[in-house]
């Protein structure tokens, strides 16, 4: 690029969803911005296979975010399987509501994605530079002042720096601002990209037009913490699974091994039929949730998205694209904000947590936090899924033999497989984590 990297306003590392997001928030307020991201392009480091849910802040940013951005599909239709080895349970929610624009959820190829929201940051303004790795953050006393780029330019300043360096954030962790993880925070995310036809995708999902659908599995890891997804684009399918890392490393199982064994699950076979394997890829995951998000801010320096551990999941929604774009949003505000004031110290800073307190960001985050504990509930991924599908087989079953009523038929299902003191420890930990 012409212009000699030197001095900004603002540094942003890291292209993604955050980093993107407040990057072209900066510049739209005519911040000085470089956008420093470690991939040949934005997106190229990035593992995505699921949706993004609708939220305002997206159409803030841009106006007429939904109409802009190039999403594959409009999410009309949630399918959650409960599957055995041999069997399998399904649920599906699809409504009318969802079909109309703005529409409730995209899915989204992040390569694509990531690439169209960093061309906006920089017809907005700011500078974009990628194959960029950030090996350092530079100090100014006790405050953040820049950082050390491994490129000939070197060292170069800012006022601020905002750190959306993903899940593993050495800078979040260079500034102190968060712990070494433990296995059980974080998940494995594997997923592979399946090519088939859009007709193949319509009439195998029963969707019209640019309709999607998305299917989540629970009970398809051979009993180990985690869950299998599908996610429909315009000619492919995002098709993988997510395992636990504690309950990964101990059961001693391949995780590409266990992927085979998901595809091969008769649903999933269906799905996939004809189609032609097009990437595989593998990432890590915050799995968190509240009590993982770490300290956001420092003297000169906030933290935002993945490196903030900003994802989470209840059981029924997995949220991460949404609340990485709102904090690169609040992020950006809060440093305009420091702008205007010239004071760039950890206690102006602090603005940044209160407006995520006091968005959907935290909050949603915080109403279930509980949802890890349970999540990390052995038997909601091998015996519960194997006695819901038993159950359901019994209730189907024609064999001649007298029926009986519901409540038998699961009683004697349960009596042989879970006591009655996990039952009830069971049903009040996931009531706390998603009712009450």
């Amino acid at each position: 690029m012409a212009r000699k990297l030197k001095e900004f306003d603002v540094i942003v590392v890291g292209a993604g969803p955050a980093g993107a997001s407040a990057a072209l928030r900066m510049a739209q307020r005519g911040l000085d911005v470089l956008l420093l991201e470690r991939g040949e392009t934005p997106g190229a480091k990035n593992m995505f296979g699921g949706m993004m849910p609708f939220f305002p802040v997206a159409e803030e940013l841009i106006p007429d975010f939904w109409m802009k951005a190039p999403w594959e599909r409009h999410v009309v239709k949630r399918i959650l399987y409960v599957s055995a080895k041999t069997s399998s349970t399904s649920m599906v929610f699809e409504a009318d509501a969802f079909d109309c624009p703005p529409y409730n959820g995209f899915t989204l190829f992040r390569p694509v994605f990531d690439r169209w929201l960093a061309e906006e940051t920089t017809k907005a303004g700011a500078t974009l530079l990628c194959s960029c790795l950030v090996k350092d953050l530079i100090w100014k006393g006790k405050e953040v002042s820049g950082v050390k780029v491994g490129r000939d330019n070197g060292n170069v300043r800012a006022k601020v720096v905002v750190a959306c360096d993903g899940v593993l954030s050495f800078l979040a962790q260079k500034a102190g601002l968060r712990k070494d993880f433990i296995p059980s925070q974080m998940a494995l995310g594997v997923k592979a990209l399946f090519r088939l036809t859009e007709e193949m995708i319509n009439e195998r999902f029963n969707l019209v037009r640019t309709q999607g659908a998305t299917c989540e599995f629970l009970g398809c890891t051979d009993g180990i913490r985690g869950g299998g997804f599908i996610y429909t684009q315009t000619e492919t399918l995002s098709v993988g699974i997510v395992l636990h890392l504690d309950a990964l490393k101990k059961s001693g199982k391949a995780p590409y091994l266990l992927f085979e064994e998901f595809i091969g699950l008769p649903p999933v076979r269906r799905y996939l039929k004809d189609a032609r394997l097009v990437e595989y890829s593998a990432h890590l995951l915050p799995e968190g949730g509240y009590r993982m998000v770490p300290k956001l801010f420092t003297d000169g320096m906030l933290v935002a998205g993945d490196a903030a551990a900003l994802c989470y999941t209840n059981g029924l929604n997995q949220e991460g694209m949404n609340l990485a774009i709102a904090s690169g949003f609040m992020a950006a505000e809060t440093v305009i904000d420091a702008f205007t004031r010239g004071d760039f110290s950890s206690k102006q800073l602090s603005q940044y947590e209160a407006r995520l307190k006091e968005s959907f960001v935290l909050k949603d985050m915080k109403t279930f936090k509980e949802a890890v504990s349970w999540m990390h509930t052995e038997r909601l991924f091998s015996e519960y899924p194997q006695l819901i599908n038993r159950i359901m087989e019994e209730i189907y079953r024609s064999d001649g033999k007298p029926r009986r009523k519901i409540g038998k038929i699961g009683w004697d299902a349960v009596k042989g497989t879970i006591s009655k003191r996990d039952l009830i420890a069971d049903l009040l930990k996931g009531g706390k984590s998603l009712l009450w």
